[in-house]
């Protein structure tokens, strides 16, 4: 009787439970006999921000041409909102990688374009238009060809493009690509919001931090899904511990244990001004890090625990597979330059006693209170910086925060309106003999897409003086860093995104330059590619060339000894990573609650909406007086009938401490 009882309840039950917005089994593409995806099975719920995260080539962009209906699959069954994705392409945002915008149009125009195929009301559509472009800072642009947009700019219009028809799915292949991390941090707000409302929305992004933002993610690698979970598990499935570990001997220290691993030490990864350290055992773990350093006879080094990242779980697990190739060691010609430059380096010291920023022979980068005119706006204002031989110095700001006209100008390619720029001792900054010690890897692309691969690199041997017997050697060393055997005839406009900058890097140090300039050199690079990027740039930093890098992934940032942050043209704060961190007012506050886009909507509105973020099922809140404010963040939850279930403080990271200091700053001009 009770069993007869309870069926229709459990009937009912099944019944109501909703289907999967979207649904693939056993999904396979082919081309030709490149298989580009091998049998793949993943849903995805109504409402849910699933992340498909992999490495350049592993399958990512084929899966969504066929989620979005423009592409068929060899076999398998594919269905969004129940129907096959070509017949919900009305339903279905997507935003691809390559810029879907007509650059010959304005930013109004293209939104009525973008709605006129959707059929967007037109009250719906002003609605619409106001709100996503003020999002995106682009209000004050709407007259523009999109052709005249700054890259950033142009990534955040066809976002709003995608967005302008409401869509019930919202397919997002890198979306930002190229936007500053203010801006991608309210862009992932703005998701998390769709998606409270229902919206389904699956993302690929190269940005493991964005990733840490998904209610669940597949790793994807070969055609393959490895593992899916949401960021705790993918975490806790990882059986590491992650060592933060810094010491004034960062280069040898970071040898001795790289040398090391195996058993007690899984992974070593170099950064600005510490070293991560992966071990199976934190307690033998650490004993045993510092065991290796004493009898190497190097500094004791300070040691803290600190949670694995996706990062660390996503170079594993394809290091696992097999998916992670050696960085070979560059081609260097006799001796190198580094005799030349080796009483000007003072590794891992980088002093700033010459903080009166006067132009010094000895520094091999020097500008003293640069400014730049462009008409009525200034977009350059008394900056000052300096970079030693053997120092990588980070260049960071949002879009419009003039990084790249401040590049232009050391590099002698722009002309300063005011101000005094020197590089290597020399201020004329058009002499040939100086331009051959210099490296310049442009925000574009420096390649010429109608020429091959290897069309290119000869190109620029030639351009660079490279002597014609070196030329091969070092060809074929930019060929197998880039996994490109065999492949150098390609056209360079074929190669994705990701592989062109990773020739475009190979070409600008063809020469090995003195100086070198990298203008976003891993915007669009997978995880495991900007690695092997950062290990190359810190070898020639070790040999002695002096690195200015700009890039909008603050991760990777901490990859430089020191840095600048401009806003509006004018440098806001400057250090090493740690310092900037450590300098940040207040303390960043983890919190879980039961409903936490409610409590995200709630607090920004009291709050200023910089401070706080969402992250899947938490929030992320900075208050500059912890002590005061949160007996007032309580009170406000509670009155609004949001539980919270738990609090911490957790360490600030440079994105961060990058956000409060541009939005303070921004908020004092």
């Amino acid at each position: 009787m009770h069993q007869t009882d309870s069926l229709p309840a459990i009937v009912s039950t099944i019944a109501l439970a909703p289907a999967a917005a979207i649904s693939v089994q056993g999904l396979h593409k082919h081309y030709g006999k490149l298989v580009a995806v091998r049998g793949i099975d993943f849903t995805v719920q109504p409402g849910e921000l699933f992340g498909l995260i992999g490495p350049d080539g592993a399958g990512k962009t084929t899966t969504f041409h066929i989620l979005g209906g423009v592409m068929e699959a060899t076999a398998g069954d594919v269905s969004v909102l129940e129907r096959s994705p070509r017949d919900a392409r009305l339903v279905t945002g997507y935003l691809t990688q390559q810029f879907s915008l007509y650059l010959d149009l304005s930013v109004d125009e293209n939104l009525q374009y973008a709605a006129g195929l959707r059929q967007v009301p037109e009250t719906a559509f002003q609605q619409r238009r106001t709100k996503y472009l003020r999002l995106m800072e682009l209000d004050r642009f709407g007259d523009r060809l999109a052709g005249q947009l700054s890259g950033g700019m142009k990534q955040k219009l066809a976002l709003c493009c995608a967005l302008i028809a409401q869509p019930q799915v919202l397919l997002l292949d890198e979306p930002t690509t190229g936007v500053d991390p203010v801006s991608r941090r309210e862009f992932w707000d703005v998701l998390a919001e769709l998606s409270a409302e229902g919206m389904t929305i699956v993302v690929a992004t190269p940005y493991l931090d964005e990733a840490e933002r998904c209610n669940r993610i597949a790793l994807m690698y070969d055609g393959q899904i490895q593992q899916i979970g949401t960021p705790a598990e993918l975490r806790a499935s990882l059986g590491l511990h992650r060592l933060v570990v810094r010491t004034p001997e960062l280069d040898a220290t970071e040898q001795v244990l790289t040398q090391a691993t195996g058993d007690e030490i899984a992974d070593v990864q170099l950064f600005g001004d510490r070293l991560d350290v992966l071990v199976p055992h934190l307690q033998h773990g650490e004993t045993h890090l510092r065991h290796l350093l004493q009898q190497q006879q190097l500094p004791k080094p300070d040691i803290e625990a600190a949670e694995p990242t996706l990062e660390n779980v996503f170079v594993t697990r394809l290091r696992q597979q097999g998916g992670t190739s050696q960085c070979l060691e560059f081609p260097r010609s006799r001796g190198g330059h580094r005799e030349n430059f080796e009483c000007k380096i003072e590794n891992s010291k980088f002093k700033t006693q010459n903080s009166k920023f006067k132009i010094e022979p000895s520094h091999a980068i020097s500008a003293c209170n640069l400014n730049r005119v462009f008409g009525n706006f200034q977009a350059v204002k008394h900056v000052n910086l300096h970079v030693q031989y053997g120092e990588i110095f980070g260049l960071l700001g949002a879009n419009g925060a003039g990084k790249t006209t401040t590049i232009k100008m050391l590099c002698g390619l722009l002309g300063a309106s005011d101000g005094e720029v020197s590089l290597g001792g020399e201020t004329d900054l058009r002499s040939a003999a100086l331009r051959r010690r210099i490296g310049y890897m442009s925000q574009k692309f420096t390649l010429y897409d109608d020429l091959t691969i290897v069309q290119n690199l000869e190109f620029y041997s030639g351009v660079y003086g490279v002597p014609s017997k070196l030329r091969r050697e070092k060809i074929d060393w930019v060929l197998a860093t880039c996994g490109l055997v065999g492949q150098e005839d390609m056209l360079t406009g074929q190669l994705p995104g990701g592989w062109k900058q990773r020739v475009a890097f190979g070409a600008s140090v063809l020469h090995e330059p003195d100086i070198l300039f990298l203008d976003e050199p891993t915007s669009g690079v997978d995880p495991v590619a900007r690695r092997q990027f950062w290990k190359l740039i810190n070898d020639f930093a070790r040999n002695g060339t002096a690195i200015l890098v700009t890039t909008h992934y603050l991760e990777e940032a901490e990859q430089c000894n020191r840095m600048s942050f401009l806003v509006a043209g004018e440098i806001a704060a400057e250090g090493s990573p740690s310092e900037l961190k450590a300098a940040q007012p207040g303390q960043l506050l983890e919190i879980v609650v039961d409903r936490p886009q409610a409590a995200s909507n709630l607090l920004k509105h009291h709050l200023e909406p910089w401070r706080v973020s969402i992250f899947a099922d938490r929030l992320h809140l900075v208050l500059d007086n912890p002590n005061q404010e949160l007996a007032s963040v309580r009170s406000l939850l509670t009155t609004h009938h949001l539980t919270l279930h738990s609090l911490r403080r957790i360490p600030f990271s440079l994105e961060d401490a990058f956000i409060g200091i541009v939005q303070r700053a921004q908020g004092q001009l």
